[in-house]
Parts: structure tokens; C-alpha cells; sequence
């Protein structure tokens, strides 16, 4: 049997369908475990009227299944007996006497009939249904009524072609669905197999990615970008892409003002200009309509009047702003607040420029740290936030900044994500850092620790976005050093490290900690040890070896050695493995002083597993002679802490340890 769910309401905001789908299907699924097989499929889609869920597979009534229910002990007197078997509606002679693992007991075996599993629906869907996470919901129809994002205006619930009966604010679930607002039937019966295609016949393209391609399917060569294109797909049931004009005189305003113009505030497409470079804009832009077409071009010309009237105001904000250059703006920044505890964004401005000169910048990063902030006093900035930085470097260019303060301004809030660019050269990457910086330090000295979901100065972003600066730019800065000696902070900063380098970069977990266990200085180096360690892993010396350095360690916290002022002496040495592994030792610790990467040394100390491994298989660490047993742990201690400054191999999880 198959299981179809629409729940119709008002237009849900386009941001919070993925997680309303996401509930859905994660409900559903539990709900239904032992109803389907394990690889029946639940699919889900969704429009801004409808959420929609659907099961494969599932069966018409549970199976009958069994429970032993425990009652008084073997001794207990006649009347409790009786008491017992009444309550399960049973003779006292169809009791059992078993053992529980603890006493022996009168019990009974109680079969329980499987449920129809439309009945269990019927009883689940109301609370699936609004239980459904939103950031905000909607109470009505009074006080005390249901929750959920918007009304629930119909509620198609299907077992096949069953209905499952349930109510929800005095809506009842049926087989009756609702099409396109304007174009489609209020109200029509679907079944679970035509279900797609009425909605279709009634103006609702019920895939997501039908909708994708329906609005990518215009001749028009525009910027598809890619959040506006998802922002879309979600506002529409039945998308038409239309293509307009504007007066090809904006075109003096640059690109990145009429692309935010067009993006944030009409949800219009930039149309790519003829030689299709990037960055070069023609006077055109696509719309998407939740209609069949524009016959009249009417929906075209009061789109093109509105952003006629959009690109005066951005105009006259550019030319405005150019009164003043952004030199004489700093002073400005006083009375523009960065936080509460922290001062004014000027005084943000002073802080940064001192870091700038801490981590080693040249006089145009220093320029950049000064004027990078100016940009929020203009009007261009207030009108449109999301231009902030861009603006400063636009504006830095106009007014004869050098090249390199102008880039390092636009470029000073990249990355904008762990997907994102970073900033474009060393000045650019310094102002870039010296900022987040100055965010990290002062947020957590004042206590505003990120916790939870909670990070309203998106710390986190911050320290991702320094990382990624530092190791993609290949910048030898030393880390603990910048973050000034606070312990939660660099705490903070390291489970970013982490992060990055597992979840961006694709490191496993044990080598990530390998290498940090080693060392945790310098960003570039841990880059490069991580490397290195993955490309030797697969060697067949690496993760025996790394099991043998384990057992040292293992062996060495045991013996309770501090390694403080200890020294192998070789006179103690017994001829055989032992000597072996001393000189193998010597020789490989030589080996590595002349050795070019970390790579080459990583293949080099995997060689020592043969004489590792011999080691332990004829010697005996903890002999009763003190000062041989002393010399011996000497010896793997010289072993394990000689060859630990790349990776902690200790870390590193071997087959044989995943597989216990």
C-alpha cells in the first residue's frame, strides 16, 4: 500500500520548506518502520501552498506479536494468583510458573492483535502534522487551536486510495486537493496515482526540480545565481521566466550595485553582456512569474518601471556618496556602534590597524584597515547593506586609492563561506584576518561566547574564515600567539581548525588529531603534515607501525616515566633486537635531517616497523633489572617522542582497532 500526505495552507515562507520536508520525512519514516520494508522509498516535495509526503510499500495491518507479562512470585497466596489471571482475562490454569532471571513467577503470554495501519495513521498525522519545526508559527482558529506556519486550508491523507480519517482545526483530511491559486480548480479529487498530474492540469509543477528547469529554460543569457535560483523555485507553483530592459544608461553604475539592485530587492536575474565576460552586464534582467506567461507584456513594464525607479535611487546614492571621500569618513565611524562593550566602529577601525601591523603588514594593508569600514556611513550602504565592503572598494578605486587598498576593502568580509573565495592577494588576506581577528578578541573578552545555534556576531564564521585565509593563502603567521593568550578562545578557534580540515578538506578525524597532537603553530605546516600523512597512510609499514607506537605509549604512561633528563645508554644494550632497534633509530633520526618534505620522512620512520615489530616479539620492556627496564623505556621513549613531531601516531586508528 502507499501512503500519500499533502498538507495545503497559506504560502509558506520559500527558507523554511527544506526543513518542514526534512521533519516530515524523518517522522514519517519512524512512524512507519515496521509498517514498510527497510528500503521502501519516502519521497517528499513541496511548494509555497503545499507540503507534500509520500510512502511506498507499506502494509495494510501490523503483524500480531506477542508479550510475556510478569506477575506475583510462585509463593504468592491463591487470591493474588487469581487477581492476576483476572486481569488479563484469563483462568488461572492458563497461567505459566517461569523464571524471570531473579525468581520464579506466575506469567502469561498475551498475543496482541496487529493494528490497521490506517488506523494508526489516522491516530499519528494530526501531531506529525503539527509538531512540524518552524521558527514562527500561527495560532488559530482561536485561542488554545492548533500551530503550524499558516492555516492549513485542505489535507489530502491516502492509504492507496483510502481515505485516512483525521481532523486538524476543523479541517478534515480527504481526497480532495487545491490547484494554482489563480489558474488552477479550487478543489479536485486526486488518487495516489494521478495525484502529480492533477496538480499539473491545475497549474502546479509539484517537483522541485522540474520547476529548476523550468525557469532555466529561457533563450536569455543570464547569471544564474544559484541562492536566488533556490529562493525562487520556492515562491512558485507554476514558474515563467519573462525577460526586460532598462535604459542602458544605469550601465554606469557598476555591475555589482545593479546585480544587488536587481537580486535583493525584485528577485530579477542579471542579464550576462554580449562578449559574456564576467563581471559585464547587458541592460536586460529575467523575472519569474508564478503565472502561464505575460501575453500583454504587462508584468514586464511594471517590472522594468520599478527597477527604473530602484536604479535612479542607487544613482543618485553613488553620486551622493562621492562628495566625500572615504578618507573623511573615518572620524564618522565614531558614532557608528560595532557593540555595546566594544566601542564604536572607529574604535574597531584603530584596533585592526594595530593588528594588521602585528601579523606583518605592508603600509597598503594598513590603509585598507583604516578606510574599510568607511563605507557604512554612505547612503549607498544604508539603502543596500548587503553591498558593505564591496561599496568601500568601489568607492576607494573611484577616489585614486591604489589598487591593492581598493581590493583589500572589497575583499575584506571574504569568505563569505567555506565554499567562497578568499581574498585576493597578501594585502587583501591581512586586513581580511586582521578584522575577524579584532571580532574574536574582543567578543570573547567581553564573555559573548558563541552557544548552541547562538552566534550573533557569527563568530564561528569568522574563525572558519581565518583559517581558510591563512591555509589557502599559505600564510606562516603564528596562531596561539595571535589570539592573545585566551584559553577559551583558542579552544573556540581550534574546533574550527578541525573542522575545516575534516569537513572542508576531507581529512579523516584520527589524522586531524595526529598532526595536532604534534603541533598546532603554524596552519600551513599542520596543511602540509596532513597531506603528507594521507598520501603514506596506505603504505603497507604505516599503520602497523602506528598500532607498535600506541603499545609505547601505552607502555611508557604505565611505567609512570615523566622522559624529563632520560637518555638511552647503549651499554645496557642486549645484542640482538634491542640493539637493532637502537641503531635503526640513530640511523632513521639521521636519515630525516636531509630529507626535503614530509612525506620522504613519514616513508622513512614507516621503515622502522620491521625492527619495531622484532622488538617486541623477543624483548621484555618490565625485567627486574631497574636499570635495564629503565634503559629499555629510555629507549621507546627516544623512539616514540624522536619520531612524534610530524603526527602523533598513537592517534591514528588502525584497521584492526575499526574493526573490534
Amino acid at each position: 500500500m502507499n501512503l500519500l500526505l499533502e498538507i495545503g495552507c497559506e504560502e509558506i515562507p520559500d527558507w523554511m520548506l527544506a526543513g518542514a520536508l526534512e521533519h516530515l520525512s524523518a517522522a514519517l519514516g519512524e512512524l512507519t518502520k515496521n509498517l514498510r520494508p527497510a528500503d521502501a522509498a519516502i519521497r517528499t516535495d513541496a511548494t509555497p501552498r503545499r507540503l507534500v509526503v509520500r510512502a511506498e510499500g507499506l502494509i495494510a495491518r501490523q503483524p500480531d506479536s506477542e508479550e510475556r507479562v510478569w506477575g506475583p512470585a510462585k509463593s504468592a497466596p491463591a487470591p493474588a494468583v487469581a487477581g492476576f489471571a483476572k486481569k488479563q482475562g484469563v483462568d488461572p490454569a492458563q497461567l505459566e510458573i517461569l523464571s524471570d532471571g531473579k525468581a520464579e513467577k506466575y506469567s502469561y503470554l498475551r498475543k496482541i492483535a496487529g493494528r490497521a495501519t490506517t488506523e494508526i495513521l489516522a491516530e499519528a498525522l494530526p501531531q506529525l502534522i503539527l509538531k512540524t519545526p518552524f521558527p514562527k508559527t500561527m495560532l488559530w482558529p482561536g485561542k488554545g487551536g492548533a500551530r503550524f506556519i499558516r492555516p492549513i486550508r485542505w489535507v489530502v491523507a491516502l492509504l492507496d486510495n483510502q481515505v485516512i480519517p483525521f481532523e486538524i482545526a476543523d479541517v478534515k483530511s480527504g481526497n480532495e486537493s487545491s490547484g494554482h491559486r489563480k489558474l488552477g480548480a479550487y478543489r479536485f479529487h486526486v488518487t495516489y496515482e494521478n495525484f502529480e498530474d492533477q496538480l499539473r492540469a491545475n497549474f502546479v509543477i509539484l517537483s522541485a526540480e522540474e520547476r529548476k528547469k523550468r525557469i532555466r529554460a529561457v533563450p536569455t543569457k543570464y547569471k544564474c545565481d544559484t541562492d536566488l535560483l533556490d529562493t525562487l523555485v520556492n515562491l512558485t507553483e507554476w514558474p515563467t521566466p519573462i525577460t526586460g530592459n532598462f535604459d542602458p544608461e544605469f550601465l554606469n553604475l557598476p555591475a555589482e550595485v545593479l546585480a544587488t539592485v536587481m537580486k535583493v530587492h525584485q528577485k530579477f536575474f542579471s542579464v550576462v553582456g554580449p562578449d559574456g565576460k564576467d563581471g559585464q552586464l547587458a541592460p536586460k534582467f529575467v523575472a519569474v512569474t508564478n503565472t502561464d506567461g505575460d501575453p500583454d507584456g504587462l508584468i514586464v513594464r511594471g517590472n522594468e518601471n520599478v527597477l527604473r525607479s530602484r536604479f535612479k535611487d542607487a544613482q543618485f546614492f553613488w553620486d551622493a556618496d562621492q562628495k566625500r571621500k572615504l578618507s573623511e569618513r573615518v572620524a564618522d565611524l565614531a558614532n557608528v556602534t560595532f557593540q555595546a562593550k566594544l566601542g564604536s566602529y572607529l574604535e574597531k577601525t584603530n584596533r585592526t590597524v594595530a593588528l594588521v601591523k602585528e601579523l606583518g603588514g605592508n603600509a597598503n594593508a594598513e590603509r585598507a584597515a583604516l578606510l574599510a569600514k568607511s563605507d557604512l556611513t554612505t547612503e549607498l550602504v544604508k539603502e543596500f547593506t548587503e553591498l558593505q565592503g564591496v561599496v568601500g572598494g568601489l568607492y576607494a578605486k573611484a577616489q585614486g586609492e591604489p589598487e591593492e587598498v581598493a581590493t583589500a576593502i572589497y575583499d575584506h568580509y571574504k569568505p563569505v563561506s567555506m565554499d567562497g573565495d578568499i581574498p585576493r592577494g597578501q594585502t587583501a588576506q591581512l586586513a581580511a584576518i586582521a578584522d575577524k581577528l579584532d571580532t574574536l578578541r574582543g567578543c570573547f573578552s567581553v564573555g559573548m561566547i558563541p552557544s548552541g545555534s547562538k552566534d550573533p556576531f557569527a563568530l564561528r564564521r569568522a574563525a572558519q574564515g581565518i583559517v581558510k585565509i591563512v591555509v589557502e593563502g599559505k600564510l606562516r603567521l603564528p596562531i596561539r600567539q595571535l589570539l592573545g593568550g585566551d584559553a577559551a578562545l583558542e579552544e573556540f578557534f581550534f574546533d574550527r581548525v578541525r573542522y575545516y580540515f575534516r569537513e572542508i578538506r576531507g581529512f579523516k578525524y584520527d589524522e586531524v588529531n595526529a598532526v595536532l597532537a604534534a603541533s598546532s603553530a603554524d596552519l600551513v605546516d599542520i596543511d602540509e603534515r596532513l597531506t603528507a600523512l594521507q598520501q603514506v597512510r596506505p603504505t603497507a609499514d604505516f599503520e602497523p607501525l602506528a598500532a607498535a607506537f600506541k603499545r609505547i605509549s601505552n607502555i611508557l604512561r604505565q611505567s609512570g616515566l615523566s622522559g624529563e633528563g632520560i637518555a638511552v645508554n647503549p651499554a645496557l644494550l642486549e645484542a640482538g633486537p634491542e640493539t637493532t632497534l637502537y641503531q635503526r633509530f640513530t640511523a632513521v633520526a639521521d636519515e630525516l635531517r636531509g630529507l626535503p618534505d614530509y612525506a620522504s620522512k613519514l616513508e622513512r620512520i614507516a621503515s622502522l616497523r620491521p625492527a619495531v615489530d622484532h622488538f617486541f616479539d623477543k624483548v621484555m620492556v618490565n625485567v627486574e633489572n631497574p636499570d635495564v627496564r629503565q634503559n629499555r623505556l629510555a629507549l621507546l621513549y627516544s623512539v616514540l617522542t624522536g619520531f612524534s613531531t610530524i603526527a602523533d601516531f598513537s592517534e591514528i586508528v588502525t584497521t584492526s582497532q575499526e574493526n573490534k
